[in-house]
Protein backbone atom coordinates (compact mmCIF):
# COMPACT_ATOMS: atom_id res chain seq x y z
CA UNK A 1 0.00 0.00 0.00
CA UNK A 2 1.29 3.56 -1.10
CA UNK A 3 2.74 5.98 1.72
CA UNK A 4 -0.23 8.42 2.80
CA UNK A 5 0.08 12.15 2.98
CA UNK A 6 -0.96 13.14 6.26
CA UNK A 7 -3.10 16.25 5.10
CA UNK A 8 -5.15 16.11 8.61
CA UNK A 9 -2.24 17.40 9.98
CA UNK A 10 -2.39 20.41 8.16
CA UNK A 11 -4.66 23.88 9.40
CA UNK A 12 -7.31 24.46 7.22
CA UNK A 13 -5.99 27.70 5.77
CA UNK A 14 -2.69 25.54 4.41
CA UNK A 15 -5.22 23.50 2.18
CA UNK A 16 -5.46 25.24 -1.32
CA UNK A 17 -6.95 24.49 -4.86
CA UNK A 18 -4.16 24.62 -7.91
CA UNK A 19 -7.21 24.30 -10.25
CA UNK A 20 -10.17 26.70 -10.17
CA UNK A 21 -11.44 27.43 -13.22
CA UNK A 22 -12.27 23.64 -13.92
CA UNK A 23 -14.93 20.70 -12.31
CA UNK A 24 -13.97 17.27 -11.71
CA UNK A 25 -16.69 15.14 -12.75
CA UNK A 26 -16.26 11.40 -11.43
CA UNK A 27 -18.69 8.67 -12.79
CA UNK A 28 -19.99 5.70 -10.98
CA UNK A 29 -19.53 2.12 -11.91
CA UNK A 30 -19.70 -0.02 -8.95
CA UNK A 31 -16.62 -2.10 -8.59
CA UNK A 32 -15.19 -0.47 -12.41
CA UNK A 33 -14.03 2.37 -9.82
CA UNK A 34 -11.20 0.04 -9.12
CA UNK A 35 -10.06 1.06 -12.61
CA UNK A 36 -10.87 4.81 -12.55
CA UNK A 37 -10.05 4.81 -8.67
CA UNK A 38 -6.60 5.27 -9.79
CA UNK A 39 -6.44 8.53 -11.04
CA UNK A 40 -7.50 10.03 -8.02
CA UNK A 41 -4.77 8.29 -6.82
CA UNK A 42 -2.36 10.48 -10.10
CA UNK A 43 -4.22 13.75 -9.49
CA UNK A 44 -3.39 13.89 -5.68
CA UNK A 45 -0.05 12.54 -6.54
CA UNK A 46 0.77 15.38 -8.79
CA UNK A 47 -0.96 18.03 -6.91
CA UNK A 48 -3.56 18.12 -8.96
CA UNK A 49 -6.20 19.94 -6.53
CA UNK A 50 -9.36 20.94 -8.30
CA UNK A 51 -11.75 23.67 -6.45
CA UNK A 52 -14.81 21.79 -7.79
CA UNK A 53 -16.06 17.80 -7.37
CA UNK A 54 -18.61 16.00 -8.12
CA UNK A 55 -19.72 12.18 -8.14
CA UNK A 56 -22.42 9.80 -8.60
CA UNK A 57 -22.58 6.28 -6.87
CA UNK A 58 -18.84 4.82 -7.13
CA UNK A 59 -17.92 8.49 -7.78
CA UNK A 60 -19.24 9.61 -4.83
CA UNK A 61 -17.00 6.92 -3.26
CA UNK A 62 -13.86 8.45 -5.35
CA UNK A 63 -15.08 12.19 -5.01
CA UNK A 64 -14.99 11.36 -1.09
CA UNK A 65 -11.15 9.70 -1.02
CA UNK A 66 -9.87 12.59 -3.74
CA UNK A 67 -11.52 15.56 -1.31
CA UNK A 68 -9.49 13.64 2.13
CA UNK A 69 -6.79 13.73 -0.02
CA UNK A 70 -6.30 9.87 0.36
CA UNK A 71 -4.69 7.53 -2.50
CA UNK A 72 -4.31 5.02 -0.23
CA UNK A 73 -8.28 4.87 0.86
CA UNK A 74 -8.75 5.83 -2.77
CA UNK A 75 -7.48 2.28 -3.92
CA UNK A 76 -8.48 0.22 -1.26
CA UNK A 77 -11.67 1.03 -1.57
CA UNK A 78 -12.33 -1.04 -4.65
CA UNK A 79 -9.93 -3.40 -3.75
CA UNK A 80 -8.47 -4.84 -0.58
CA UNK A 81 -11.93 -4.01 1.02
CA UNK A 82 -13.75 -6.73 -0.50
CA UNK A 83 -11.97 -9.13 1.11
CA UNK A 84 -13.64 -8.02 4.20
CA UNK A 85 -16.22 -10.83 5.35
CA UNK A 86 -18.73 -8.23 5.88
CA UNK A 87 -18.25 -6.57 2.92
CA UNK A 88 -21.26 -8.56 0.80
CA UNK A 89 -22.62 -11.98 0.20
CA UNK A 90 -25.41 -14.06 -1.17
CA UNK A 91 -26.26 -14.57 2.74
CA UNK A 92 -26.38 -10.45 2.99
CA UNK A 93 -28.45 -10.57 0.17
CA UNK A 94 -30.84 -13.28 0.97
CA UNK A 95 -31.19 -11.39 4.35
CA UNK A 96 -32.18 -8.03 2.99
CA UNK A 97 -28.65 -5.87 3.50
CA UNK A 98 -28.24 -6.22 0.16
CA UNK A 99 -25.95 -7.85 -2.20
CA UNK A 100 -23.36 -5.38 -1.11
CA UNK A 101 -23.66 -4.75 2.74
CA UNK A 102 -24.53 -1.25 2.31
CA UNK A 103 -24.82 0.08 5.88
CA UNK A 104 -21.92 -1.85 7.21
CA UNK A 105 -19.28 -0.29 3.77
CA UNK A 106 -20.58 3.26 4.22
CA UNK A 107 -21.70 3.84 7.64
CA UNK A 108 -19.98 1.41 9.82
CA UNK A 109 -16.23 1.83 8.66
CA UNK A 110 -15.36 5.34 8.37
CA UNK A 111 -14.23 5.94 11.97
CA UNK A 112 -10.99 6.52 13.49
CA UNK A 113 -11.09 3.32 15.05
CA UNK A 114 -12.69 1.28 12.19
CA UNK A 115 -11.34 -0.77 9.22
CA UNK A 116 -11.57 2.31 6.31
CA UNK A 117 -10.79 5.16 8.33
CA UNK A 118 -11.88 8.64 6.81
CA UNK A 119 -9.98 11.51 7.22
CA UNK A 120 -12.83 13.65 7.53
CA UNK A 121 -10.53 16.66 9.00
CA UNK A 122 -8.99 16.86 5.58
CA UNK A 123 -12.20 16.69 4.11
CA UNK A 124 -13.61 19.42 5.87
CA UNK A 125 -10.53 21.51 5.33
CA UNK A 126 -10.13 21.36 1.36
CA UNK A 127 -11.77 24.23 0.12
CA UNK A 128 -13.16 22.98 -2.64
CA UNK A 129 -16.49 22.60 -3.34
CA UNK A 130 -18.81 19.27 -3.62
CA UNK A 131 -21.43 17.68 -5.15
CA UNK A 132 -22.97 14.47 -4.48
CA UNK A 133 -25.99 12.97 -6.84
CA UNK A 134 -28.60 10.70 -5.74
CA UNK A 135 -32.31 10.14 -7.00
CA UNK A 136 -35.26 10.63 -4.71
CA UNK A 137 -37.63 7.50 -5.47
CA UNK A 138 -40.67 8.93 -3.68
CA UNK A 139 -40.33 12.22 -5.92
CA UNK A 140 -38.34 11.41 -8.89
CA UNK A 141 -35.81 14.02 -8.39
CA UNK A 142 -32.25 14.06 -8.94
CA UNK A 143 -30.53 15.89 -5.64
CA UNK A 144 -27.50 17.17 -5.29
CA UNK A 145 -25.90 17.74 -2.14
CA UNK A 146 -23.34 19.89 -1.20
CA UNK A 147 -20.78 21.49 1.81
CA UNK A 148 -23.40 22.49 4.04
CA UNK A 149 -25.29 18.86 3.60
CA UNK A 150 -22.26 16.93 4.87
CA UNK A 151 -21.08 18.68 8.32
CA UNK A 152 -20.38 15.73 9.56
CA UNK A 153 -19.35 11.96 9.22
CA UNK A 154 -21.92 10.27 9.25
CA UNK A 155 -23.85 12.67 7.54
CA UNK A 156 -21.85 12.52 4.68
CA UNK A 157 -20.81 9.02 4.48
CA UNK A 158 -24.73 8.63 4.68
CA UNK A 159 -25.55 10.91 1.47
CA UNK A 160 -22.48 8.57 -0.18
CA UNK A 161 -24.17 5.29 0.40
CA UNK A 162 -27.37 6.98 -1.29
CA UNK A 163 -25.88 7.86 -4.22
CA UNK A 164 -24.12 4.52 -4.59
CA UNK A 165 -27.27 2.89 -3.59
CA UNK A 166 -27.71 0.43 -7.05
CA UNK A 167 -30.83 -1.33 -7.43
CA UNK A 168 -31.56 -4.78 -6.54
CA UNK A 169 -28.42 -4.92 -5.39
CA UNK A 170 -28.54 -2.41 -1.74
CA UNK A 171 -31.55 -1.60 -0.17
CA UNK A 172 -33.01 2.20 -0.75
CA UNK A 173 -31.81 4.65 2.10
CA UNK A 174 -34.03 7.16 3.91
CA UNK A 175 -32.88 10.81 4.71
CA UNK A 176 -34.95 13.02 6.15
CA UNK A 177 -37.95 11.74 5.23
CA UNK A 178 -37.03 10.52 1.81
CA UNK A 179 -35.73 7.42 0.01
CA UNK A 180 -33.19 7.32 -2.11
CA UNK A 181 -31.43 5.18 -4.67
CA UNK A 182 -28.46 5.54 -7.10
CA UNK A 183 -27.76 8.63 -8.44
CA UNK A 184 -27.24 7.60 -12.15
CA UNK A 185 -31.03 7.10 -12.42
CA UNK A 186 -31.18 11.18 -12.61
CA UNK A 187 -31.59 13.04 -16.02
CA UNK A 188 -27.93 12.87 -16.38
CA UNK A 189 -27.64 9.45 -16.66
CA UNK A 190 -25.28 9.20 -13.52
CA UNK A 191 -22.09 11.99 -14.89
CA UNK A 192 -22.41 14.88 -12.66
CA UNK A 193 -22.10 17.31 -15.31
CA UNK A 194 -25.72 19.52 -14.95
CA UNK A 195 -24.62 19.95 -11.68
CA UNK A 196 -21.30 21.37 -12.76
CA UNK A 197 -22.56 23.28 -15.23
CA UNK A 198 -25.37 24.31 -13.00
CA UNK A 199 -22.68 25.78 -10.76
CA UNK A 200 -21.23 27.96 -13.95
CA UNK A 201 -18.43 26.03 -15.17
CA UNK A 202 -17.89 25.56 -18.90
CA UNK A 203 -14.68 23.57 -18.34
CA UNK A 204 -14.73 20.18 -17.36
CA UNK A 205 -11.84 17.35 -16.47
CA UNK A 206 -14.59 14.18 -16.55
CA UNK A 207 -13.28 10.67 -15.16
CA UNK A 208 -15.40 7.98 -16.80
CA UNK A 209 -15.81 4.34 -16.28
CA UNK A 210 -16.37 2.90 -19.58
CA UNK A 211 -14.40 2.74 -22.87
CA UNK A 212 -15.04 4.93 -25.42
CA UNK A 213 -16.97 2.66 -27.90
CA UNK A 214 -19.62 1.81 -25.01
CA UNK A 215 -22.83 2.15 -25.50
CA UNK A 216 -25.96 1.18 -23.01
CA UNK A 217 -28.58 -0.67 -24.10
CA UNK A 218 -31.42 -0.37 -23.13
CA UNK A 219 -33.01 -2.97 -20.42
CA UNK A 220 -33.86 -6.55 -21.36
CA UNK A 221 -36.26 -6.89 -18.14
CA UNK A 222 -37.99 -3.55 -17.34
CA UNK A 223 -41.08 -5.15 -15.93
CA UNK A 224 -38.64 -6.74 -12.82
CA UNK A 225 -37.71 -2.96 -11.96
CA UNK A 226 -41.55 -2.26 -12.24
CA UNK A 227 -42.13 -4.64 -9.67
CA UNK A 228 -39.16 -4.19 -7.32
CA UNK A 229 -40.15 -0.19 -7.47
CA UNK A 230 -44.09 -0.88 -7.37
CA UNK A 231 -44.31 1.80 -4.52
CA UNK A 232 -41.88 4.06 -6.49
CA UNK A 233 -42.74 4.86 -9.99
CA UNK A 234 -40.47 7.37 -10.56
CA UNK A 235 -37.66 5.48 -9.91
CA UNK A 236 -38.86 2.47 -11.83
CA UNK A 237 -39.57 5.03 -14.91
CA UNK A 238 -36.42 6.82 -14.42
CA UNK A 239 -34.62 2.97 -14.63
CA UNK A 240 -36.17 2.85 -18.16
CA UNK A 241 -34.95 6.03 -19.42
CA UNK A 242 -31.57 5.89 -17.63
CA UNK A 243 -29.72 4.03 -21.34
CA UNK A 244 -31.32 7.47 -23.36
CA UNK A 245 -29.80 9.61 -20.17
CA UNK A 246 -26.46 8.17 -19.93
CA UNK A 247 -25.88 7.97 -23.83
CA UNK A 248 -27.03 11.45 -24.31
CA UNK A 249 -24.57 13.29 -21.60
CA UNK A 250 -21.58 10.70 -23.25
CA UNK A 251 -21.92 12.13 -26.11
CA UNK A 252 -22.30 15.48 -24.98
CA UNK A 253 -19.13 15.24 -23.49
CA UNK A 254 -17.55 13.65 -26.60
CA UNK A 255 -19.15 17.14 -28.29
CA UNK A 256 -16.83 18.91 -25.51
CA UNK A 257 -14.00 17.25 -25.89
CA UNK A 258 -13.69 18.02 -29.42
CA UNK A 259 -14.35 21.55 -29.01
CA UNK A 260 -11.47 21.75 -26.03
CA UNK A 261 -13.79 22.28 -23.30
CA UNK A 262 -13.66 18.80 -21.57
CA UNK A 263 -10.79 16.88 -20.74
CA UNK A 264 -11.78 13.17 -20.90
CA UNK A 265 -10.51 10.06 -18.72
CA UNK A 266 -11.58 7.16 -21.26
CA UNK A 267 -10.74 3.67 -20.12
CA UNK A 268 -8.94 2.20 -22.97
CA UNK A 269 -10.46 -0.88 -21.59
CA UNK A 270 -12.98 -2.23 -18.44
CA UNK A 271 -12.03 -5.21 -17.33
CA UNK A 272 -14.57 -6.04 -14.61
CA UNK A 273 -18.11 -5.46 -13.99
CA UNK A 274 -19.84 -3.39 -11.36
CA UNK A 275 -20.28 -6.27 -9.54
CA UNK A 276 -17.04 -7.63 -9.12
CA UNK A 277 -15.70 -9.06 -6.31
CA UNK A 278 -12.99 -10.74 -7.25
CA UNK A 279 -9.55 -9.33 -5.78
CA UNK A 280 -7.05 -10.59 -8.30
CA UNK A 281 -9.34 -9.25 -10.81
CA UNK A 282 -10.04 -5.34 -8.77
CA UNK A 283 -5.92 -5.63 -8.35
CA UNK A 284 -5.13 -5.79 -11.89
CA UNK A 285 -7.79 -3.49 -12.74
CA UNK A 286 -6.94 -0.62 -10.44
CA UNK A 287 -3.01 -1.16 -11.86
CA UNK A 288 -4.39 -0.87 -15.62
CA UNK A 289 -6.03 2.39 -14.49
CA UNK A 290 -2.72 3.67 -12.82
CA UNK A 291 -0.83 2.79 -16.05
CA UNK A 292 -3.32 4.85 -18.15
CA UNK A 293 -3.67 7.32 -16.01
CA UNK A 294 0.53 7.86 -15.87
CA UNK A 295 0.26 7.60 -19.45
CA UNK A 296 -1.77 10.74 -20.01
CA UNK A 297 -0.96 12.78 -16.88
CA UNK A 298 1.59 15.03 -19.87
CA UNK A 299 -1.86 15.20 -21.85
CA UNK A 300 -3.95 16.33 -18.39
CA UNK A 301 -1.01 19.00 -17.71
CA UNK A 302 -0.97 20.48 -21.13
CA UNK A 303 -4.77 20.53 -21.13
CA UNK A 304 -5.08 22.32 -17.89
CA UNK A 305 -1.85 24.58 -18.68
CA UNK A 306 -0.50 23.71 -16.09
Amino acid sequence: MRPRTHYADLMADELHSTITDTALIFEGGGMRASYTSAVVVTLLAQGLFFDWVGGISAGASNTANYLARDPARAEKSFTDFVADPHFGSLWTFATGKGWFNAHYIYEQTAGPTQVLPYDFATFKANPARRRIGAFQADTGREIYWGNDDMRTLPAFMRRVRASSTMPLLMPPVEIDRHVYVDGALGPSGGIALDAAKADGFTKFFVVLSQPRSYVKKPLSSPWLFKNYFRHYPAAADALVARPGNYNRTREELFDLESSGDACLFVPDFMPVSNSTTDLTKLKAAHNAGLAQARRELPRWREWLSM
